[in-house]
């Protein structure tokens, strides 16, 4: 059956593409465990699947680049726990791994976000991206969250804004970006923030800001955002 683990990790196997892994290594992409397997075809192979906790678990197992993408896209957010979200998120080693999770089923956890603000203060890399990772995905996936809810998340952002590491870089603007297109109060809440960061000494902190700034005082931007509220 498609269920057992050693058919799908042969299932995987067989779509091993070599260029691909070339093209993932130049994105920045961790390769050592990869295939080479492009994520729409992922995506097919899951819906196939169908939500499976006790087989995302053992996927998550291999190690594999690709079966750990896949468990991702299968897991039961109902039946996520803490103690899971913890084990994987300190297994994430690259950045497409980490935002798949987080905006496919952590985000979807009720735990989502205080997840997301513990992570976004702790020291380890990816799990330190997977905290701001969460934040963007609730800003466009959660479309009845309060918008106390995301600005509490302006203080975690300001404060890791001088975080020079690129992949945690990223993940704060990309952060600060969905928040910020997600209505018109929050747009001017994440627009001020974004000037004052401009001010920081930290290069990663203006690069953030003013890339950010660029995005949010866009007028297609604030024409979507008015459009969609209205």
């Amino acid at each position: 059956m498609i269920h057992r683990v050693a058919n799908i990790i042969n299932i995987l196997k067989n779509q091993y593409n070599y260029k691909n892994i070339v093209g993932m290594a130049r994105f920045g992409i961790k390769t050592k465990s990869a295939f080479g397997i492009p994520i729409p075809e992922l995506r097919k192979l899951a819906k196939k699947i169908g939500r499976d906790h006790v087989l995302a678990n053992e996927l998550w197992k291999t190690k594999i680049h690709e079966a750990r993408l896949l468990a991702g896209f299968i897991e039961d957010p109902k039946k996520l726990t803490e103690q899971q979200m913890e084990r994987w998120a300190k297994d994430f080693d690259s950045w497409d791994i980490c935002d798949q999770v987080c905006s496919n089923v952590f985000d979807k956890s009720p735990r989502a976000f205080d997840k997301a603000l513990e992570w976004s203060k702790r020291k380890e890399e990816f799990v330190k991206r997977a905290g701001f990772a969460m934040m963007a995905a609730l800003a466009v996936h959660d479309k009845e969250a309060k918008d106390k809810l995301f600005a509490n998340f302006f203080s975690s952002i300001k404060l890791a804004a001088s975080d020079e590491r690129n992949f945690v870089k990223k993940a704060v603007n990309w952060a600060l970006r969905q928040i910020g297109k997600r209505n018109m109060p929050l747009n001017e809440k994440a627009v001020s923030l974004a000037k004052d960061m401009a001010e920081f000494e930290s290069a990663s902190a203006r690069w953030i800001a003013n890339d950010a700034l660029r995005e949010l005082t866009s007028s297609k931007v604030l024409k979507r955002i008015q459009s969609k509220n209205n």
